[in-house]
């Protein structure tokens, strides 16, 4: 099978390159930053955030006559902010390349999906569950995302293709480790909520729960690919924390929420 993979210099994406050549598929590399190997990939500098960098290398490989079997999109970034505080260029950064990045890559390089082929996205285990305070960006983007692939399922389905999500919890990656060294950040910065963001910090390691090696989801995002019937979506690693949490009302996990973090009491001299 011919696989086109974005976000492949590093992490995940990496990982299900190397996995695909080990499983003798052909591999067509695609990162913003130099993808060194692995050893059979074809590789190609690429930024998802622009339309002409994607159709660029996409015109590049039709005049050559490809076509591929399926396209994997793992590109993305993650950010922990205030929603009220932090500079809205965060959000427009973290949006384009989580969203809006996979909707062009997929919007570039559909003409070269074969008919019966497929588009495997990968979101998070977030992009089901309701999201938790300072990771209120990520989930929305993985929310947003999971919508997106749900409505291209259905548009290429009509076409014979299949949309696939992976959603993944904690994995070994720069990315997980990022995180908590992001909610760190946060809790220096903020002015709003410093004595919860700190909290929070040493909260997110536990509902984070053990992470899991990147090639143990590249063997699954690669028997995806290979499969002749898979599921809708597939997830590896939940954390069990999260699922519990989605269990309560909304109301109840705000409650929880605050119990946590410890959220200001009421003006009691206010008004009603």
């Amino acid at each position: 099978m011919k696989l086109l993979i974005t976000g492949a210099a590093s992490g995940i994406g990496r990982a299900v390159c190397k996995r695909a050549i080990e499983c003798g598929h052909e591999v067509y590399a695609l990162d913003i930053a130099q993808v060194e190997g692995p050893c059979g990939a074809a590789c190609y500098r690429a930024d998802i955030t622009s339309s002409d960098s994607l159709l660029a290398v996409r015109d590049a490989l039709a005049a050559q006559g490809t076509v591929f079997d399926a396209i994997i999109t793992v590109a993305g970034i993650h950010a922990m902010a205030s929603l009220v505080e932090d500079d809205f260029a965060l959000t427009e950064h973290l949006m384009d390349i989580n969203l809006i990045g996979t909707m062009r890559t997929v919007h570039a390089f559909h003409p070269l999906l074969r008919a019966g082929g497929r588009v495997v996205i990968v979101t998070s285990e977030v992009g089901t569950l309701e999201p938790l305070p300072f990771n209120g960006l990520y989930s929305i983007s993985k929310c947003a995302l999971e919508s997106y692939a749900q409505a291209l399922r259905q548009e290429l389905g009509l076409l014979g293709q299949r949309v696939v999500t992976i959603r993944p919890g904690a994995i070994e990656t720069p990315l997980a480790v990022s995180s908590i060294d992001a909610t760190e950040r946060l809790a220096e910065r903020t002015e709003l909520y410093r004595s919860q963001a700190a909290r929070f910090a040493g909260i997110a390691r536990r509902f984070m729960g053990k992470p899991i090696s990147p090639e143990r989801l590249a063997r699954l995002i690669v028997r995806v690919c290979e499969k002749k019937r898979p599921r809708l979506a597939y997830s590896k690693n939940r954390s069990a924390g999260l699922v519990l949490l989605n269990l309560l009302p909304k109301r109840a996990q705000c409650a929880v929420i605050r119990l946590l973090l410890g959220g200001r009491r009421k003006n009691t001299d206010e008004h009603h």
